[in-house]
């Protein structure tokens, strides 16, 4: 990474940057940094700080860093591609408290982060800019983002993440300094601002959200961003930093249906079970359901290994529930658990045998409970030596609390 342009003052005395990745923006560059550097003189007016406009170059070749320069920025370049890339080695340029980041289309206006600085000043980690707050202009946003994929995403982030964002994927907002370094974001494509976002709320920062203006893209080329491709991204990215939704509300909901299903079965004895629509369940059913169980066991146990381990790393807060469990939680429990399940399927396992035996071996018909005694071996097996890993994740100690 090399620096070019004229630096203004002392990075250490300034308080608020502004930066803009950039590649190929020779048609709207400089009118951005004309605005971030009205932004700053406005906000030297109000709060009585200094800044400078860094734009992070992702190896431009119109022109965009001399037109940047002329416009009054510090061009900053960052070899590797991409739009986290950029934003991280803008980042890195400066010492600033205060951290605004926007695009370099024209689509916002600058001086609408005055307030975003505000927030930070009044004790906000993160200050996001919500477009449906303020105003999306005719042709700045196509449909489909705007009524499905935008509300769709944004719903589930507040649902899975807690919080009250309206607009998770605006593209100006203002974070500041010891929030972004606490954060440790590492994303270096578009699914950088929803990493900030997410780990923010894991961490239960402070999130604010100030109206803003969407306005066309003024660039007269196809955006960077891709729907569809950036949007499957967003919603990945949603699951791998929430282990709740991704293993254990789905592991809970299959192993409820499996244990009522086995042990439906095992009560009806050899009886076939008919529900309503002639759908028939008998011994096939039996072995779906055990799989269902040995399954949603395993995926439950992967998901408290990395809630564990997202806690341990301080990428995340558990939910009060979970903390609750984890402070219970002893390496002996999960042993005599475990213990206790598998011992409990061998004796089961044991007394089939030997009904077997007193029959002088004759016809067996215990397929279901034989199935059900096998699959409490191996879920107790599953649950002995899960308590081990959680102790080796907790800093290796039998208390699992140590973890949070």
């Amino acid at each position: 990474m090399c620096v070019a342009g004229a630096v203004p003052m002392r990075m250490e005395s300034l308080s608020v940057a502004f930066v803009l990745p950039c590649l190929n923006e020779a048609r709207t560059i400089e009118w951005c940094v004309t605005r971030a550097r009205e932004a700053l003189a406005e906000i030297r007016n109000r709060y009585g700080l200094s800044g400078e406009v860094i734009v992070a170059d992702n190896g431009s070749t119109d022109g965009s860093q001399a037109l940047a320069i002329r416009g009054g920025a510090r061009v900053v370049s960052v070899s590797e591609r991409g739009y986290g890339a950029a934003l991280i080695g803008g980042f890195a340029a400066t010492k600033a408290p205060y951290l605004v980041m926007g695009d370099s289309d024209c689509s916002y206006d600058f001086v609408e982060a005055l307030p975003m600085i505000g927030a930070l000043i009044e004790g906000a980690d993160l200050c996001m800019g919500s477009r449906f707050r303020g105003e999306i202009k005719p042709n700045a946003m196509p449909w489909k983002n705007r009524y499905i994929g935008n509300p769709a995403l944004t719903g589930l982030l507040r649902m899975m993440f807690r919080t009250d964002i309206t607009d998770a994927h605006c593209g100006i907002r203002a974070i500041s300094r010891t929030a972004y370094d606490r954060l440790k974001l590492s994303s270096t494509g578009m699914e950088f601002a929803s990493e900030m976002v997410l780990k923010s709320a894991l961490a239960g920062l402070t999130i604010a959200e100030v109206p803003v203006t969407l306005s066309p893209d003024q660039r007269g080329r196809p955006p960077h961003l891709n729907p569809w491709r950036d949007g499957l991204r967003h919603l990945v990215y949603m699951f791998l930093l929430n282990p709740v939704w991704l293993f254990l509300v789905p592991s809970a909901a299959l192993f409820c249906l499996g244990s009522l299903l086995l042990a439906a079965l095992v009560l009806a004895g050899d009886s076939t079970l008919f529900l309503p629509g002639g759908l028939r369940f008998g011994d096939h059913w039996a072995v779906a359901a055990s799989a269902a169980l040995v399954m949603s066991t395993q995926t439950g146990m992967i998901g408290l290994f990395a809630v564990v381990i997202g806690a341990r790393d301080g990428l995340m807060r558990p939910a009060r529930h979970l903390r609750g469990l984890l402070h219970r939680s002893r390496l002996q429990h999960w042993l005599l658990a475990g213990g206790g399940t598998g011992l409990a399927g061998l004796i089961w396992i044991a007394t089939i045998t030997l009904g077997w035996i007193a029959s002088d071996y004759g016809a067996l018909n215990q397929m279901r409970a034989l199935i059900a005694a096998a699959t409490m071996v191996i879920l107790g097996s599953q649950i002995f030596f899960s308590g081990f890993l959680l102790s080796i994740l907790s800093g290796h100690r039998s208390r699992h609390a140590g973890a949070i």
